[in-house]
C-alpha cells in the first residue's frame, strides 16, 4: 500500500516505478521495486539516525 502512495508523491519512487514499466515490466514487478526502495531508505534513515534529505546524493562510487 505505501508503493502506491510513494508512486503518487515521491518523484524518486514514481521516476522508479515509471522507468520499471517503460522497460516492459509488470506494474506488480515495479511496485515492489519502488517497496524495496522504500524499506531501504527507512532502514538507512533508522540506523544512521539522520533526518531524511531528498536532495540527498550519496558519495559511494559505483564500478
Amino acid at each position: 500500500m505505501c508503493s502506491f502512495n510513494a508512486c503518487k508523491q515521491n518523484k524518486a519512487c514514481r521516476d522508479l516505478y515509471e522507468r520499471i514499466v517503460a522497460k516492459g515490466k509488470s506494474e506488480k514487478l515495479a511496485l515492489i521495486a519502488v517497496c524495496n526502495k522504500l524499506l531501504k531508505q527507512a532502514f538507512a534513515i533508522a540506523k544512521s539516525g539522520l533526518i531524511f534529505d531528498a536532495t540527498y546524493k550519496s558519495t559511494l562510487v559505483k564500478n
